[in-house]
């Protein structure tokens, strides 16, 4: 695919604008009217705004097949104090593009570009550009908003940046590719009091400490060596100050597994520590146990299909199938449950920053990869008719 200088010059002012204007979940209204603005401007059939809150559907129909498939992209943005230095820093204080959104947003509005103008496909593609990924949110919105009724589609495709991985290297495989995330928040309740004087009420703070540490059993020696599970206890807040004794605390963190099973082991055990604990020490104890995500599974044949559209884009010898599941959660999952689909990864290099890092920014050379790669899987899985083989 031959594009000239000046498209990929647009992409990356597209994608800086992005980053220079962060949006937190469901309040990416700038972000989503540019969206569908500029699919008008490139002759989209239908575009569709305000769908599970923030979100933007696009539709391009060509030829008179009656296949679909969905490209998404996220919009959202963290809040994160942005550090870097760039010349497009973040204008919003507290708000940062610190997981690449902003190019993911950018490389979907290119494939969107291209594919308006240059077909090369038959039937319908569905530009799904969802709000509140990061807080798990978004996918279930736009679901609620009969996402599936009103766009209906026969799979699902998304992308997303890694860090540490070459530019133009992609990473896909079918089965679980991502964990689940539970989160939990525990309150011990206790009497506080002066510091002097421990015996004379039911201090917290050595129970939740003990809490903390007997969690970290629930990983070593009640779930099997052979899963893939974290449990993180990430906040121990206490009502105390230097010379009082906390009567409250609080202990907060998240849980990642692949399987339901493991996600209910992993509560029950620790209902049951906290419990035990709590009881050794006199003291109350409220247990409180979400599931924000649930696990990213890729269908096998759209794996494939994405595998080969990658070696296609970027080349065989930047496309790997057998690498392992990583413990990150990811809202694409949620679209998983209701259509086959793949969730893939692109190369930020291998230098870039941590996701979620302030001092994280999209790398603009991976736009041309993931444009190229989105393009691809269409043109694959909606061939035009005389290159089709059925």
């Amino acid at each position: 695919m031959s594009i000239d200088e000046a498209f990929w010059a647009e992409l990356r002012a597209w994608r800086r604008d992005f980053h220079a204007h962060p949006e937190f979940g469901f309040e990416e209204h700038r972000t989503s009217r540019l969206v569908a603005e500029r699919l008008r401007g490139f002759g989209f059939d239908e575009v569709v705004e305000s769908v599970g809150g923030t979100g933007v559907v696009a539709t391009l129909r060509r030829g008179t097949a009656n296949r679909s498939i969905a490209l998404r992209a996220e919009m959202d943005a963290l809040r994160i104090t942005e550090q870097g230095s760039v010349a497009y820093c973040s204008q919003s204080p507290g708000l940062m593009h610190a997981c690449g959104h902003d190019g993911h947003t950018a490389m979907l509005l290119g494939a969107a570009k291209i594919l308006a103008a240059e077909g090369g496909f038959d039937g319908t593609v569905r530009f799904v550009f969802q709000p509140a990924e990061e807080w798990g949110k978004g996918a279930l919105a736009m679901l609620a908003d009969g996402l599936l009724e009103r766009f209906p589609l026969d799979e699902i495709y998304g992308l997303h940046n890694l860090p540490g991985l070459p530019l133009g290297a992609f990473r896909a495989r079918a089965g679980a590719v991502m964990s689940a995330e539970d989160n939990f928040a525990i309150v011990l309740k206790g009497v506080g009091g002066h510091a002097s004087r421990p015996d004379a009420g039911r201090e917290v703070l050595v129970a939740a400490c003990a809490l903390v540490l007997s969690l970290q059993t629930i990983v070593s020696r009640r779930v099997a060596p052979g899963e893939a599970t974290v449990v993180s206890v990430t906040e121990l807040l206490t009502d105390g100050t230097r010379n009082v004794l906390p009567g409250t605390a609080h202990i907060l963190g998240d849980a990642r597994s692949f399987r339901t099973e493991v996600s209910a082991a992993i509560e029950a055990e620790m209902r049951r520590i906290a419990a035990g604990i709590a009881a050794s020490y006199g003291l109350g104890c409220e247990v409180a146990y979400t599931r924000e995500f649930v696990p990213t599974v890729n269908d096998a044949d759209a794996a494939a299909a994405a595998l080969a559209a990658a070696r296609k884009a970027a080349g065989i010898e930047n496309v790997v199938e057998d690498f392992p599941a990583n413990t990150g959660s990811e809202d694409f999952a949620r679209f998983l449950q209701h259509a086959p689909g793949c969730f893939a990864f692109i190369g930020n290099g291998e230098d870039s920053e941590p996701l979620h890092n302030p001092e994280y920014d999209f790398n603009d050379h991976a736009l041309s990869h993931g444009t190229n790669f989105f393009v691809q899987i269409v043109r694959d899985r909606l061939p035009l008719r005389e290159s089709r083989h059925d």
